[in-house]
């Protein structure tokens, strides 16, 4: 099974988005764990704005969206510890880059979702090109602070949770009912039971400062809030349409973006092995959603 074309262009486009708020995010060097807590209670925002017009989720959908929001909850908390101690273009390739892989490595028997010889090959090539996309660059200098090790373990605890609320939400999106409304409501009471946890957190910590740094870059938060939430609620839309591990694949497209970001933008190296790698990536893309070879 491959995925519509236009699922497809709206993937790119979540990955895309999923990229920026990221980027967003890792640029924020006076209150991260501020800025991030308000990208999510912007979702809360946005999910009570809809949910009182649609219908209520179907019972069974329940206990997979309480799961996702406990795995988000630790997914929050690896991705901020890696930010902290490694660059965009090294960390955000190996947390998006394990999801798709873990994913089609359990589809089968936990989901029910059997891969083509074709897609299983597509996913390993994409898993490849991630890895030498994240491997850090010969002579460079790493940024005051950064500590690879700890970054790269932070990343892949990451990449695990992401791979846990993938399927979770896939599940729950399906199990929320039959009509693209109740998927919505799946999307928009998952934005509101997630969003707020952070922002509680960052004003338990240090209230005073945190007030003070909404003031002055709400705008960052904001915008970051409205780009993330609707380009994992179209995400888990697509998990409703699609076999999970292609659009696991296709979403962490992200990690191409995420590196031209973090090199056009941040200023971190790219090179040439990294030219090559986002080659192989996009070519184990293409190999998962085209036409069968064999």
């Amino acid at each position: 099974m491959v995925v519509e074309p236009l699922i497809i262009a709206l993937l790119l486009a979540a990955a895309l988005m999923h990229a920026t708020w990221n980027a967003i995010l890792k640029s924020d060097q006076s209150d991260r764990l501020a800025t991030f807590g308000l990208i999510m209670t912007t979702g809360t925002v946005m999910g009570l704005c809809i949910v009182p017009f649609v219908p209520m989720i179907e019972s069974a959908a329940w206990k997979y969206l309480i799961l996702s929001v406990a795995i988000h909850v630790a997914y929050y908390f690896f991705l901020l510890k890696a930010y902290s101690y490694g660059d965009l273009s090294h960390t955000y390739p190996i947390a998006r880059g394990l999801g798709p892989l873990l994913v089609a490595l359990v589809s089968g028997r936990f989901i029910g979702e059997h891969l083509r010889p074709q897609d299983i090959a597509g996913v390993f090539l994409l898993s490849f090109g991630l890895v030498a996309l994240a491997l850090p660059l010969k002579n460079v200098v790493p940024r005051p602070g950064s500590r690879h090790g700890l970054a790269t373990l932070f990343a892949i605890l990451t990449g695990i949770t992401i791979a846990g609320y993938i399927i979770s939400d896939g599940l729950g999106v399906r199990a929320a009912g039959e009509t693209t409304q109740h998927r919505i409501s799946y999307i928009a009471w998952l934005a509101v039971l997630e969003g707020p946890w952070l922002l509680v957190l960052a004003f338990w910590k240090r209230p005073a400062t945190v007030w003070a740094h909404m003031k002055k870059t709400w705008y960052r938060g904001v915008g970051g809030g409205l780009i993330a939430n609707t380009g994992y609620g179209i995400a888990i839309y697509a998990l409703a349409l699609g076999p999970m591990a292609h659009v696991a694949a296709l979403r962490e497209t992200s990690v191409l973006f995420g590196a031209l970001i973090g090199t056009l933008i941040l200023g971190e190296p790219f090179g040439g092995r990294r030219v090559a790698a986002a080659f192989v990536i996009v070519s184990g893309l293409v190999l998962m959603n085209g036409p069968a070879l064999f």
